[in-house]
This record gives C-alpha cells, sequence and structure tokens, in this order.
C-alpha cells in the first residue's frame, strides 16, 4: 500500500557535547538519555500516530547498523529499509539519498517525506502529530515545509526561520522569509520579542519530487554524485549500501545551504510540542524531571546541599556536597565535571582526546555486536578479561588470532563452540581453551542469553587483531 507520508529518520550524528556518555561509537540516539528507550526508538514511535504513514526509512552511518537493526527489533519494527552512509556528509546529501532511493527503487516520487533528526525529544506528541497534519496540505501543493519550534527563551544555541508578515496559507503554513544564524543574546532577546521568529528544529515535511527538482536546481553536481550512489548501491542482509566512490564526493553540506535558505517555495509550521535538541547536558537538565533543589540525577546518586545539578551515575555510588550549577557525569571508564555555563565546550575535551589517540571518544567499555555485547572487566600487562553475553540463536565470527590465546568459562546459558576441527558443548561452570592462532567461533544454541568470562592472555589484546574467516552478518 503506498502512504502519503514516508518518515525518513536521520541517525548519523557523534553527539560529542554530551560526552563521556555519547561516543562515536554509540552516539547520544542510541542511548537511554530519557525514560527507558533511546532517543532513535522515541523517534520511531513518536511517528507511528500519524495517519497514512509508511514504515519509517532510517539512514545511518554503518558503523551503527546493527545497533539500529536490534533497536528497531526490540521495537517489532522490522521492515524498514536502513541506508548505511560509508562517509557522513551532513544532512542533505543524506536526505536527498532517501529521496533518491523512494524515486528510483520504489517509484514514490508523490509520497511527502518527514524528516526527523533521531536524537530529538517531543513530550506533547499530541501536538506533533497535529503539526505534521497542518503540513501535509502545503508539501502536497508543491511547497517544502520546515516546523518552526515556538521559543520560550532568547536561545543563542539554535538558528532562527524568520516568516512573512503575510496571511496564514495551506490550512496553517506560514511562508519563510529566511533563515538566520545563531544569534548573540541581546538579537535573541529581539527575535522572541517580535514573534516572527521560530527555532530552526530540523524537520521537514516534503513531497519527493520537489525536493528533488529543488536540490538539482541549487546543487546539480551534488545530486548527480548522491543518484549514482543510489544506482550503484548494494543490498547487504537487511542493509541498503549507497555506493562509496560516488558518495565521498558529495559536498559537506546541510539541507538548510544547499536548499531551504535558496528556495522561494519554503513554508512553515508552527511547533509548540516541549522539542528539545538534547545538544548538551544543560539542555538534558532543562528538560528533565527536577528534585525539591532543582537537581536532575540518574544513577546511584547521593546528594547533600547540592542545587540545579545534573548528575549521572553509569556505574558506581556517587556523591556530591555543597556545589551547584554543575554537570557530573560518570561511566564505567571516564568522569566529566563541568559548570553548566562551560558545558559547550566538551567537544574541546573531545578534540583534544582524539589527538591523543584515546578510544574513550570512540568506545564504550561495553561495546555492542550484532550477536550481543561484552564488557572489558580488567586488564593489564599481557591479560584482558571480558565478559562476555551472545544473544540466542546468535554466533561470532569464524576467526582467529595470531597474538593471543583466550579462556572461556560459561556462567550461564549454554555454548557451541567451535575450536578446530572440534564442535563441542558447554554448560554452566565449565571452560575451554583457545590455542593461539586456532580458529573458533561461539554460537548460543539456547532460547536463554549465553554469558562467560574470557580471559585474553597473549603479547597484543588489540580488538584489530582478528582475522574472520567466516561471518553471517557480513563483517570482513
Amino acid at each position: 500500500m503506498e502512504h502519503s507520508i514516508i518518515p525518513v529518520i536521520l541517525s548519523g550524528g557523534s553527539g560529542t557535547r554530551l560526552w563521556p556518555l555519547s561516543r562515536s561509537m554509540r552516539p547520544k540516539q542510541f542511548i537511554n538519555l530519557v525514560g527507558e528507550e533511546s532517543l532513535f526508538q522515541a523517534t520511531v514511535k513518536r511517528i507511528q500516530q500519524i495517519e497514512d504513514i509508511g514504515d519509517p526509512l532510517i539512514i545511518c552511518n554503518e558503523e551503527h547498523r546493527f545497533m539500529v537493526a536490534e533497536q528497531l527489533q526490540e521495537l517489532e519494527s522490522p521492515q524498514n529499509t536502513i541506508i548505511l552512509e560509508p562517509v557522513g556528509r551532513n544532512t542533505a546529501p543524506a536526505i536527498a539519498a532517501a529521496a533518491y532511493k523512494l524515486s528510483l527503487s520504489d517509484g514514490l516520487d508523490n509520497a511527502c517525506i518527514l524528516v526527523l533528526p533521531a536524537d530529538h525529544i517531543v513530550n506533547n506528541i499530541d501536538q506533533f502529530t497535529k503539526a505534521v497534519k497542518m503540513a501535509l496540505p502545503s508539501a502536497l501543493n508543491g511547497n517544502l515545509v520546515t516546523f518552526g519550534v515556538t521559543p520560550d527563551k532568547p536561545a543563542t544555541g539554535y538558528g532562527y526561520i524568520k516568516t512573512r508578515a503575510q496571511p496564514v496559507a495551506d490550512n496553517g503554513a506560514i511562508p519563510v522569509e529566511a533563515f538566520v544564524e545563531k544569534p548573540d543574546l541581546e538579537t535573541a532577546k529581539e527575535y522572541v520579542k517580535s514573534g516572527e521568529y521560530f527555532w530552526n528544529g530540523g524537520m521537514f515535511l516534503m513531497k519527493v519530487s520537489t525536493f528533488l527538482e529543488q536540490l538539482e536546481l541549487f546543487n546539480p553536481e551534488m545530486c548527480a554524485q548522491v543518484k549514482i550512489s543510489v544506482s550503484h548501491g548494494q543490498k547487504d542482509l537487511d542493509f541498503f549500501r549507497l555506493d562509496s566512490e560516488s558518495y565521498t564526493q558529495c559536498e559537506n553540506i546541510s539541507l538548510d545551504y544547499a536548499v531551504m535558505e535558496k528556495s522561494e517555495i519554503v513554508s512553515m509550521v508552527p511547533l509548540n510540542a516541549g522539542w528539545s535538541d538534547i545538544g548538551s547536558w544543560t539542555s538534558l537538565w532543562e528538560t528533565g524531571q527536577h528534585d525539591d533543589a532543582g537537581n536532575v540525577t540518574k544513577g546511584d546518586v547521593w546528594l547533600e546541599s547540592v542545587n540545579d545539578c545534573y548528575i549521572h551515575s553509569e556505574s558506581r555510588l556517587l556523591s556530591a556536597i555543597g556545589v551547584k550549577d554543575l554537570i557530573i557525569v560518570e561511566t564505567h571508564d571516564g568522569v566529566m565535571v563541568t559548570t553548566k555555563e562551560h558545558d559547550q565546550d566538551i567537544k574541546r575535551i573531545v578534540a583534544q582526546l582524539k589527538k591523543s589517540d584515546r578510544s574513550e571518544t570512540e568506545l564504550h567499555r561495553k561495546a555492542f555486536r550484532p550477536w550481543g555485547n561484552y564488557d572489558c572487566l580488567d586488564n593489564g600487562d599481557r591479560f584482558q578479561v571480558k565478559r562476555i553475553m551472545v544473544k540466542s540463536g546468535h554466533c561470532t565470527s569464524m576467526q582467529k588470532h595470531f597474538h593471543r590465546a583466550e579462556h572461556w568459562i560459561v556462567v550461564s546459558g549454554t555454548a557451541e563452540v567451535t575450536c578446530g576441527e572440534k564442535t563441542f558443548i558447554l554448560s554452566e561452570n565449565q571452560s575451554t581453551f583457545i590455542p593461539l592462532g586456532e580458529q573458533h567461533r561461539l554460537r548460543n544454541p539456547g532460547t536463554v542469553p549465553l554469558e562467560l568470562i574470557e580471559v585474553q592472555s597473549g603479547a597484543y589484546l588489540g580488538e584489530d587483531d582478528i582475522q574472520r574467516i567466516d561471518d553471517e552478518y557480513g563483517r570482513s
């Protein structure tokens, strides 16, 4: 069945300003920052109330593909197209790839795409749904519709949309006069006072054919490269891989710069739905549930004489005494402390850590794989200890290592172990040894998760010491 609206969820962000919780291999959209679901999952659920809505089309970094697939499965929403970007090229090429995929592969030129970032919060879903419904006639009439968030303060961290002083048209869509860069505080106060400016939330509704026509008008070179990338793309398991060579040549540019600021057919629908882009720890504090002293806490936290702080503990007891206006975030392998005034500068720390090749900018101690996850419990000279979980019915790749041997001890569940030419079963409290250089695989044939302790020993214990011989998930 052809639907009027196809959601396009952009999930390629890195979220460096929410470090140390958000990291490049597990950025903020895949983390449960608010509630029991990730921001990505909340975005997928949010669109389910919209009438005549199709299955979401997801665009993500290829490194995150299994995380996206797993989080969709948790929502029992497996019927999705997941487009993999070989490199990040900002929002314009990503949205263009989605539009060309719908046009070239599915013939849905007359459908509207509802473009949504995966890492935003919308508290009032009814108001959000109402705004989308209000925007649809304008989009079907050939306009590019954006959603302008009604400002509740003079924020300097957002760009603004200026509307024209004209009557409301198309059942609620207002003509847009200009997109404005992030202002200073005094200018932001003037914007909010005028009532003509709205926050630019980066959400859009537009017909596939209209968007591609406008994009080709203003950026034909990028259009050509994206079209080639989609035409030469390849299906890989449940994913669609864009052609790397052509996509890499695309300009790194946002949709605002590429099209919206230049087009004459842009309109806006106001959105007053408790929106936040969660662009900083302070914004998370602002949207959180405060205690009587104005604090927002998560995890095992104990406070005394603390006011207006955001405190997040992931793995241990965290206590604070006699402080205010602080951001304190603890993870398994790092602690970050700053004032709310300086939380936008966290990206500077991340940049310095990257220059020093610190893995804490990319990886968490707990790493997620398509078959499950592992948690590094301890390491030292020539040894490393991991806790490994393999999901029911899943298995690791057939692989071997050139610099390490491994001991496996089953904690719970049942393990089917392949080591060399032998395949055998291990139950709880049983163990085995994988010699250096021997090909091996771990499978969970049971119905409950398999948990085991792995002790590695050897001269080099890096994750790149893996030669995959066979892999059910198509990894090289």
